[in-house]
């Protein structure tokens, strides 16, 4: 089981095949997820892999959290997610996952939290039908009518349907399709819409209902990381050699 990915909502947008269909896009952003912590079975009992997404500003991150992401030496995230997974898809702590962890034709699940619609009634809610326009109906027409019983139990059942807040909730969307995805962006584009509003932030991870995909990469899409220092080392020693060059022209150019 590999790890799941933190991505944020940017919004829809629509692709025409070359049979002329239309396909409605949802385009996800993957931002620097990186690994800030790990689970282990000998030291917790589980297996997860602790995600972070996006670089957030140390002064508005609280104390605690700062410790957090300076214990694991990595910048501070703006939004934190632990992702269960088996053991032989462990990741390194400072590991950065990119887009190119799922593939094109994967089926994946999305979580995300639905847009909230605020206190609504039980026809909008729970698309009641409500009352008739007329025999003895005065004014409560949208109303959803009786809710309680008879003596026995005397009481509204939990769980009646009934008006109250709507939205604001956490969904998950099971079997939807990988469009095609942007490493280089961090750009992943998923057929149909995903809960949530723009701009929130969704989860990621393959379908429970279907077996691994055989192109996606296993344990993970990691981004390469180059040594800064030997870089910087090589960088010097080819500005010395054209300088070099440089110099031995002068010398040969300037007159005896």
């Amino acid at each position: 089981m590999r790890t799941g990915l933190i991505a944020k909502k940017m919004g829809m947008t629509r692709f025409f095949t070359d049979q002329g269909t239309h396909v409605p896009i949802t385009v996800l952003h993957v931002n620097q997820c990186q690994v800030v912590s790990v689970k282990t079975l000998e030291q917790h009992g589980y297996t997860a892999v602790q995600l972070g997404w996006g670089n957030a500003r140390p002064n508005r991150t609280s104390k605690s959290l700062r410790g957090h992401f300076a214990k694991s030496k990595v910048e501070p995230k703006q939004r934190v997610v632990e992702f269960r997974v088996s053991t032989d898809a462990m990741l390194e702590v400072g590991d950065e996952v990119t887009a190119g962890h799922f593939v094109a034709g994967q089926k994946v699940d999305v979580v995300g939290t639905t847009i909230g619609k605020g206190f609504a009634g039980g026809m909008k809610r729970h698309n009641f039908s409500g009352l008739e326009a007329s025999h003895g109906v005065s004014i409560s027409h949208r109303s959803h009518g009786s809710t309680g019983n008879s003596q026995d139990p005397g009481k509204v059942w939990k769980g009646k349907k009934m008006a109250g807040q709507m939205g604001n909730t956490r969904s998950t969307i099971q079997n939807l399709e990988i469009f095609s995805t942007d490493s280089d962006r961090g750009l992943i584009l998923v057929k149909g819409s995903v809960p949530g509003s723009k701009g929130g932030y969704v989860l990621i991870s393959d379908a429970r209902k279907y077996p691994a995909h055989e192109g996606a990469p296993f344990p993970a899409a990691l981004k390469a990381v180059s040594n800064n220092f030997e870089d910087g080392l090589q960088d010097k020693s080819i500005s010395a050699e054209n300088e070099g060059v440089v110099d031995s022209k002068n010398e040969e150019s300037s007159p005896s």
